[in-house]
């Protein structure tokens, strides 16, 4: 049996943990707190702002997380029983 490092595992959960956090901050940054400000000089950070589709990401995400979700429940069921 193969012996667990503990480095190596605290290393990879500390890094998605911050993975994670970075892109939810950017996310809602593009999707909230962009629109709220003044009219940025910045080309990329403006096209952030004027684009409105981000503001439909997370809504139209969820029914097909739910979908996803279902056919993983039903595939490991499956196989559990086979």
């Amino acid at each position: 049996m193969r012996k667990l490092n503990y480095k190596s595992a605290e290393f990879w959960g500390c890094f998605f943990a911050i993975f994670g956090s970075v892109s939810f901050a950017a996310f809602l940054y593009a999707a909230i707190i962009s629109k709220l400000l003044p009219p940025l000089e910045n080309p990329v950070l403006s096209a952030v702002q004027l684009n409105n589709c981000y503001c439909f990401l997370v809504p139209l995400t969820l029914p097909i997380l739910i979908v996803a979700v279902y056919f993983h429940w039903l595939s490991m069921k499956l196989f559990k029983h086979a």
